[in-house]
Order: C-alpha cells, then structure tokens, then sequence
C-alpha cells in the first residue's frame, strides 16, 4: 500500500467515533443485508413498525412541529434573535447560504412533490374543510392551500430549530463539538457530551438520517426512473435501478469528496438558478393571471387556518373519533412531519455547519421565512398549473390520482401538455415548450438529488467522528455507498409507482427525532433565559417553591423576658 494509502486509512481510523460509527453501520448495513436474505420480512417489518409510530405518536409530532414554528417565529422578532453563532464573520455570502440550506435541506422532496401534491387534494380535500367537493372548483384553492402548509414552515422548523441549537452550543461553548448530541448540551451536561445518552442521540442521528434522506433519494431516483420511460421508454427492472442509483451515487460522492466550497455550493447555486428559470417558465406559460388569483387566495387561506390545520387530527379512532379523518391526516401530514424530522439530524447539523458567524435571527428568518418564499411560489405555480390543466381537461392525471401510476410521472404529464402560443400580426404559431420545460425538470430532479445526498452523506460522516468538520474521504465513501443502496432497496420493495414503502421508511426513522427536536428547543429556551434574561418571567422568580424570603425576626425578639419583679 502506497503511504498516501496508509495516510487515508490512518486518517479514517483516528477520526472516527468507533461507538457511533459501528452501531449506525450495524444498524443501517443490517438492513441491507437483511433485505438481500429475504425482502418479504423487511417489507413487512417496516410496515408493522410504521403501524405502531402512527397508533402511538402521531398526536405528539403534530404539537411538537407546531411549537417549534412558533418559537422560531418568536426568536425572529424576540430579543434573543441578537445572539451570535460564534464570534466570527460569516463564511459564505447570504446568496450562497440560502442556496445551500435550501438545496440540502428539502428541495429535492420539493421538487418531487410539486406538480403531484396538489391533485391528491384537490380529488380528494382535507377532512377539516367540510363541504367542500373533490374535483370541484372551490376544491382547487384548498389543494393549494393544504400544500402550501406542508411546505412552508413547520417541515423547514424542525431542521433549523435542530440547526441553531448545535451552531449555538458548538460554537459558543468550549469543548463542544460540532454533532447532532451536542443540541441537548444544558440537559445532558457539556462534561456528559461523550457518555451513554449522548452516544444514543448520535446513533438515533445516524439510523435516522440514513432513513430519511434515502427515502428522499428514492422518491428522486424513482422520478428520474420514471423520466427514462416516459420520454424514451427505456423500462428499469431492478437491476437497472440499482444500476441509475450507482451512477446518481458516484456523481454526489465526488462533488462530495470536492467539499462544501468547491462541490455542495456551485452546485447548490446552479439548482436555485434553474429552479426558478424552470418555476417562472411554467408561470408564464401556465394560466398566468389564474395563478395569481389562486396563489393570494391560497395563502391567504394557510395563514388564517394554520392553527387548525397544524393541530387537526379527527380524534380518531378512539371515542366517537373519525378513522377515516385521522387516516387522511397520519398519510400526508404526519408522514410529512416525520420525514421532516427524519432529515432533521442531517438537515441541522449541515445548516450549523454553514451559519458560525450569523446570528440566531439570521438563520431563524433564512431557515423558515425565505425558504418559504422561494417553496410557496413553486407549489402555486407549478402545482396550481396541474390543478388547473387536471379541472379544465388540458392534461389527464387522472392514473395518478387513482393510484393506476406513480405520482413521479406527473411532472411528466404537466409540462407535455404545457404550450406557448405566440401572435405575430395576426399569425399564430404554437410552440412545444413543454418538452423543453421536461428536459429542464429531469436535470433538476438529477443536479437536487446530488446536492442532497453529498451533503447529508457529508452529515453523516460528521456524526460518526465526533463532530470533524471535515472527514476523511474514505469515510465519506462509506456512508455514500450506504446510502445509495438503502436508497435502492426502498425504491425496490416500493415497487414501480408506488410510495408507500418510503413514507413508511420515513416515519419510522422521523418519530423517534421529533422528542429529540423537542428537547433541543427547552436545551436553548433553559440555555438563553439563563444566560441572556427570561422574557416571559423576571430573572429573580423561583419557578418552584416560595419565592417570599422570612422576614427577619424584630430586635430583641426571642431573648429572656425581664420581670419587674424582684
């Protein structure tokens, strides 16, 4: 072996963290090759498991989402929104930082969902709005309200509440490293950051990462699958998906090994290009005016119904509880929330790694409130425009919405059927800018499904030595081989157009971090009240017991009591 051979290797072994890297690989390997021995036992241990998340859990990911919104919304305009990550000057230009959280964070979900979300919802509303009719006018603005909710605040919270929490107490406090444990530093202890619970907290970091974002991965990769046959009719069996993930895998593990600023930032930076060339091409082209109308109606619905819909759960099935209400809700909202926090691990410890320097209210505001901006115009546009195409007979969806065919092919049917129509003294000339819309969408799901998985692979290499900002590329290598096949084998037992196996994957994964995020967020309230002044209470209330100090007892009070007597 060469000595750069033995210096890589040498590296790899010193860095990692051996308890946590043996326990996740056993975990997430396990499975592989359980799957491998027999996919029928794992398909069905996934779906027992996910039965049990949602019968148990369901009601508690619901609340927790909804208070870390609202206490991130609160650090934004609160006064501990001041605090700094660290004392130094940002590394990278806002641009740069926004592109990069957006990119690493969720986009490729959201690139995968937006022109198929909305006509789940629009054939069949939420039970909170009564009355109103699948496939009916009035059902259009809700479809786009209800996806709007899912993809705006509460799934961009939990990784940035995840985010600012290891930022903090990494970059503010000595000896803590850069890991997802170290959010939980004030209840764990700094001088415990080393011991059981907090190797469990990384391990779970770990299991749950390589979950979630697979599950991603699969969705992505299924799409681009899917992209191969529409337009070609170049059919995959299972060898060729494993064959499209090896190359999807090699592509995000050498801009990995590149590095954040030569691989993950240029990249991050071309997605955001092309996804708003390809969001205002579908804008212009689409019903224009409709979307606007659509879009100010929609929004202005998730704002006055966000409470409601954040909580709804149609108290089933105990008591006189709607099943079929709670059914809908634990298969969209539910199964978003828990894929949100599946990402949480990665999606955090990424955004910690890139914001030392911002401050609190910075990283709240980009994580939560210019996300949104940038997601909100895409789910009108683009998931209004398949409403409207689905309502007015322009394009058929209709296999999709009946679960005949996988809603990764409806970006597919969308932008075929989208043309331009261009008047030029009297002569009109139609233009198939559809197919142009089509190739520009498949290279985006491609250039998002690197940009997530190189940086989460780049995550979870962090996690297992410890909190290293930069791993060794072997180990690097590792986790991006895992991911990739885990992210195969999901995509196989979901079989062609089916989903289920990965929302599955992802509440499993996702259920056990939403206590994790819960607990991160009481670890910066304990830490910030403590350190920078309470603001619901005066820093000198006891919280428990009697705050009245006794009274001291009067001069003379208790000595021998003198007689007159003689």
């Amino acid at each position: 072996m060469s000595d750069d051979g033995k210096g890589l290797v040498a590296e790899f072994r010193e860095e990692i963290d051996p308890t946590v890297f043996l326990f996740g690989a056993l975990l997430t390997v396990g499975v592989i090759v359980a799957f491998f021995v027999s996919p029928n036992a794992v398909e069905s241990g996934i779906s027992s498991l996910n039965g049990t998340m949602l019968g148990m859990f369901n009601w508690a990911l619901l609340l927790i989402v909804f208070l870390v919104v609202v206490f991130l919304l609160f650090l934004i305009v609160g006064p501990w929104g001041a605090i700094k990550l660290g004392d130094e000057s940002p590394e990278y230009s806002f641009l740069s930082f926004f592109s990069m959280l957006y990119s690493a964070g969720f986009a490729a979900g959201v690139v995968f969902w937006g022109p198929t979300e909305a006509l789940f919802y629009y054939a069949n509303p939420s039970p909170l709005f009564e009355g109103v009719q699948g496939s009916s006018a009035e059902a259009m603005t809700i479809a786009v309200q209800q996806t709007m909710f899912h993809w705006a605040l509460p799934q961009l919270a939990v990784f940035t509440i995840m985010g600012i929490a290891i930022g903090y107490f990494a970059y503010n406090y000595e000896n803590v490293p850069l890991r997802v444990s170290s959010a939980l530093t004030p209840i764990i202890g700094a001088d415990n950051l080393d011991g059981p619970v907090a190797k469990v907290v990384d391990i779970l970091a770990v299991f749950a990462t390589i979950g979630g974002v697979a599950t991603s991965l699969g969705f992505i990769g299924s799409q681009f699958v899917t992209g191969l046959d529409y337009q070609w009719g170049i059919s995959m069996g299972n060898v060729g998906i494993l064959l499209v993930v090896t190359f999807m895998t090699l592509l995000f593990t050498t801009s990995m090994v590149l590095g954040v600023d030569k691989g993950i930032r240029r990249l991050s930076n071309f997605n955001m290009v092309l996804f708003v060339v390809l969001m205002l091409s579908t804008f212009l082209v689409g019903p224009t005016l409709f979307l606007l109308l659509l879009g100010t109606q929609a929004f202005g619905g998730m704002v006055s119904d966000f409470v409601a819909m954040s909580l709804f759960t149609g108290a089933g099935p105990m008591g006189a509880g709607n099943m079929e209400s709670t059914n809908w809700m634990n298969a969209w909202t539910v199964f978003y929330w828990a894929w949100a926090l599946s990402w949480s691990p990665f999606a955090g410890l990424f955004i910690a790694r890139i914001s030392k320097g911002r401050t609190v209210r910075e990283v709240a505001f980009t994580g939560i409130v210019a996300t949104s901006a940038a997601t909100i115009p895409w789910f009108t546009f683009i998931g209004g425009t398949a409403v409207w195409a689905q309502h007015n007979g322009v394009a058929d969806f209709g296999a999709v919405i009946a679960g005949e065919a996988g809603a990764e092919v409806s970006g597919f049917i969308l932008f075929e059927a989208l043309q331009f129509t261009l008047n030029l003294g009297g002569v009109s000339m139609t233009l198939p800018v559809g197919t142009l819309l089509m190739y520009m969408f498949l290279i985006l799901v491609t250039t998002f499904f690197v940009t997530s998985a190189d940086s989460s692979t780049l995550a979870v290499s962090m996690m297992t030595t410890g909190g290293k900002a930069r791993p060794s590329t072997i180990n690097r290598i590792f986790w991006g081989v895992v991911l990739g096949l885990t992210a195969a084998i999901l995509m196989i037992l979901g079989g062609t157009g089916s989903a289920n196996t990965l929302q599955q994957a992802a509440i499993i994964t996702g259920t056990p971090f939403a206590f994790v995020c819960f607990l991160a967020l009481l670890s910066l309230m304990k830490d910030f009240g403590s350190n920078y002044g309470r603001v619901l209470l005066q820093d000198e209330t006891v919280l428990v017991g009697s705050s009245r100090k006794s009274e001291p007892d009067p001069p003379g009070a208790g000595d021998p009591v003198e007689s007159d007597d003689d």
